[in-house]
């Protein structure tokens, strides 16, 4: 049976609790020990997949086809353990459970209350797969006391109890403002922080204290006094310069140690960190930089591309090289040439997103790239819009756009060389959809299969002829213009095993020039960088060496 940690948080950054658990993770792997990391948000969407990323962020997903929060993405990007649907979920799906069960006679006839139903169905949440690790780390979204997140902690305060003496710890991260005017750390916000966790009968074993200058010994004895902890259970936890320094730096507080200590597990295995001392040495010792365009809408807010930016990382890793992101909004296209905003730049991205604004722009990036010779990776919408320039500019299809724009629009406007997918094949049955289907969970999602053509430049990047990669989409490029855009030399290298789905697109007679219809930045990690990322980054350090 597997040994629980509950990570909690005061007032802390989005990021604290995830970067946390994902380094806490990655540590006890390189001790030996296996782990699963979970996430429990106390948003009440049902499926993650409805939140516009303004709201959320990152939409991950994951081989199953499961909707997530954006910290399973580090937890896959830290520990390369493949999230499943089971390692994420929301208030909003377990208050849906329990009402469908009400609705199906399940209670018979009982008032439902949140205490013991939705508290009891958390606690089955929390034991699936619980023999299969060593560790559970199961993340906690929200801040200590936000009424949405309640009916969590009371769960996982009876699953402590419930569980044999020992078995179950409570890591809490909080912050140490620093006020320059006096020049000193306050340490009241981490009190009445733990104070409230105390409050609904959690004692943490744990602190993890978020701090922008070094904690004296006498403060760290401070905290550890009013708070009820060990002096060695008071972690710092510094600003860094890479979140792939956090494996090094935790460990070089006692992170890992302090768990360990808290479980009584010793001796406990020495660890081996070669693979994050080799993470550390490329981010560190690069051979020069280049600059890569993320042309989208959502750029206002970056971690609603989290995943691309961090593949983009992992491929400047693989060449040794640093990669400078700038976010150009693709809405500027709608009324300015493109030019003047993408010159200079070694490569261009067009990622994925929903709707019709600013996909004029993305059209236009991607013409910039195919005209200028610079490399482009399209994804999901980014390989579309890459298709339907090919279609006007090159087969000469003037109206070609997407039927995702006529939905929207309420009216036909366009040829649609993208058209709206409503049957596909999973496995061994088929799926089918329609355009008014209810919007959460209804897209082709999860890992899928594609063939690549042999020769192809995708081939050559994979060293395969058949990937599996993971998908989040519900339109798809329409294969009756395959032979009159091939024709015009835009090539279709990655199908459906069926052949009755184009997967990859590509051009021949350009540098480097890929549009894939799936997402390969959620399979991407620093100790292995996606191939496409990778082979991206190396094309735009030849551009860059040329410049």
């Amino acid at each position: 049976m597997a040994r629980y940690i509950f990570i909690t948080g005061g007032v802390v950054s989005s990021l604290g609790k995830g970067l946390a658990s994902a380094a806490l993770g990655a540590l006890l792997q390189a001790r030996g020990f296996s782990v699963r990391l979970r996430k429990l948000d106390p948003y009440l969407n049902v499926d993650p997949g409805t939140m516009s990323p303004f709201e959320h962020g990152e939409v991950f997903v994951t081989d199953d086809g499961a909707e997530t929060d954006l910290d399973l993405g580090h937890y896959e990007r830290f520990t390369g353990v493949a999230a499943r649907n089971t390692d994420s979920v929301s208030s909003g799906r377990i208050y849906s459970d329990v009402l469908e069960k009400e609705r199906r006679g399940d209670y018979l006839g009982k008032t439902i209350q949140v205490v013991p139903h939705v508290t009891n169905e958390i606690k089955d949440f929390l034991h699936v797969g619980e023999d299969e690790v060593d560790f559970m780390l199961c993340e906690i979204g929200g801040t200590v006391g936000d009424i949405e997140g309640l009916p969590f902690f009371e769960a996982i305060r009876q699953f402590s109890h419930d569980l044999p003496r020992g078995q179950c710890i409570f890591m809490h991260l909080t912050l140490l403002p620093y006020l320059a005017a006096s020049g000193e750390l306050k340490t009241k916000p981490t009190q009445h922080s733990v104070k409230e966790l105390q409050s609904i009968g959690i004692a943490p074993d744990i602190l993890v204290c978020r701090s922008e200058q070094p904690i004296p010994e006498k403060e760290r004895e401070k905290i550890a006094l009013f708070c009820n902890v060990r002096k060695e259970a008071v972690v710092p936890a510094y600003d860094l310069g890479s979140i792939y320094e956090a494996p090094l730096a935790y460990h070089r507080e006692g992170l890992d140690q302090a768990v360990l200590d808290a479980f009584q597990i010793s001796p406990a295995p020495k660890p081996d960190l070669t693979v994050w001392q080799d993470v550390y040495d490329r981010i560190h010792n690069t051979d020069g930089a280049v600059k890569i365009a993320i042309v989208g809408k959502y750029t206002q807010l970056e971690d609603a591309y989290k995943s691309i930016k961090e593949a983009l990382v992992h491929g400047g890793m693989a060449n040794r090289i640093k990669v400078n992101v700038e976010w150009v909004d693709a809405e500027i296209f709608d009324h300015e040439d493109a030019a003047p905003h993408l010159e200079g730049f070694h490569a261009i991205l067009v990622p994925g997103g929903f709707g019709e604004r600013g996909t004029e722009g993305k059209i236009k990036a991607a013409e910039f790239a195919r005209t200028r010779k610079i490399p482009y990776l399209g994804i999901c919408l980014g390989m579309q819009m890459a298709v339907i320039e090919a279609a006007r500019n090159l087969a000469h299809i003037e109206t070609a756009g997407s039927e995702e724009f006529d939905h929207e629009a309420g009216k036909k406007r366009f040829e649609p060389v993208v058209y709206h997918l409503k049957e596909w094949v999973k496995g061994n049955h088929a799926v089918k959809r329609a355009v008014g289907d209810d919007k959460g969970g209804t897209m082709r999602l999860g890992a899928y299969t594609a063939a690549l053509a042999e020769g192809s430049k995708v081939s050559e990047v994979y060293h395969a002829t058949e990937i599996e990669e993971r998908h989040r989409h519900r339109y798809e490029v329409d294969i009756k213009y395959k032979d009159k855009l091939e024709e015009c030399g835009l090539s279709f290298s990655g199908m459906s095993p069926d052949g009755r789905l184009p997967e990859i697109v590509e051009i021949k007679d350009h540098p480097w020039f890929i549009g894939v219809q799936f997402h390969p930045e959620l399979k991407s990690k620093p100790f292995a960088p996606h191939p496409l990322f990778a082979d991206f980054v190396r094309a735009a350090k030849e551009v860059s060496r040329l410049v």
